[in-house]
């Protein structure tokens, strides 16, 4: 294992000169995420209006006022971070000094809007740039993830990445929406997948995926994509966490500025990394 490796698979930063403060941001960050969920859930499967938002998203009224909940529940706590938040006028950029929330109050709304039960309410606690504490809940599934200075768990169970080591017994994920005109690149991930691995599924919100991968259901999950933080930085938390590695598609550490995303048990990094190279290739 390299140095690199090592930082990935327990990337928390120096906090030892506030335990206390990441303690506290850990356990905030699961009730907002909690009580976000809760708005969203009222909301899933009824005949909620959908809108569009770009030429491949849709928002709905239960997005606004679940991001709305988990900021005020954040606010009673901490009323001066920096929110980062998908909907709204919130700001779209981590900051790099301070602490600040990024914050998804419903990854995979197209799921939810299918009546689907795969999406999820994320929040992550960051500080200087760097996640601390993430909290990730899945209300129809009945599964909420977080991760802290002790690890990673699932319903406050422990959590560990997948063990396996053949591509052969691999399962992983092309996550992130490809626009319709880059539909060539989705079907190149979807190619390089199955070629590379025993199988592969595509659940449609990262913020389940990710911690999917924490939990061993997954062994990967990749895109080219730069994506936006609040599907991102609470789930690449979780998987480090859990002993998972998360690089850009150079193979550097993950940020939440990166280029691609490529997360994997660790054991299969270098294959799940040549697949998400495959993407962009002629």
């Amino acid at each position: 294992m390299t140095d690199a490796d090592e930082r990935d698979a327990d990337d928390v930063p120096p906090v030892a000169d506030r335990a206390d403060d990441v303690a506290e941001r850990a356990a905030v960050a699961e009730r907002a995420a909690r009580a976000g969920a809760a708005v969203a859930n009222e909301g899933f499967r009824s005949d909620i209006d959908v809108e569009t938002k770009g030429e491949d998203d849709v928002v709905t009224e239960a997005d606004r006022a679940a991001q709305r909940t988990v900021i005020e529940k954040i606010r009673e706590s901490y009323p001066d971070d920096a929110v980062v938040g998908e909907e709204e006028d919130e700001r779209k950029t981590v900051p790099d000094d301070g602490a600040a929330w990024v914050i998804d109050p419903i990854d995979g709304t197209n799921n939810y809007v299918r009546d689907v039960r795969i999406w999820a309410t994320a929040v992550a606690a960051v500080v200087d740039g760097e996640p601390v504490a993430a909290a990730i809940v899945a209300p129809a599934l009945g599964d909420t993830y977080t991760a802290d200075a002790t690890g990673a768990y699932r319903n406050g169970d422990p959590i560990a990445v997948s063990d396996a080591s053949e591509p052969r017994d691999a399962a992983v994920d092309p996550t992130i929406w490809w626009a319709y005109d880059a539909r060539d690149e989705y079907a190149r991930a979807c190619e390089a997948i199955v070629a590379r691995f025993g199988d592969m599924r595509r659940l449609g919100a990262a913020q389940v995926v990710l911690p999917t991968v924490a939990a061993g259901g997954l062994e990967g999950t990749i895109t080219n994509l730069r994506a936006n933080p609040w599907d991102t930085v609470a789930g690449v938390f979780v998987v480090r966490r859990a002993g998972g590695r998360v690089t850009d598609l150079e193979g550097n550490r993950w940020r939440h500025d990166s280029k691609g995303l490529v997360a994997s048990n660790g054991a299969l990094h270098d294959e799940v990394l040549a697949a998400a190279n495959e993407i962009e290739s002629d």
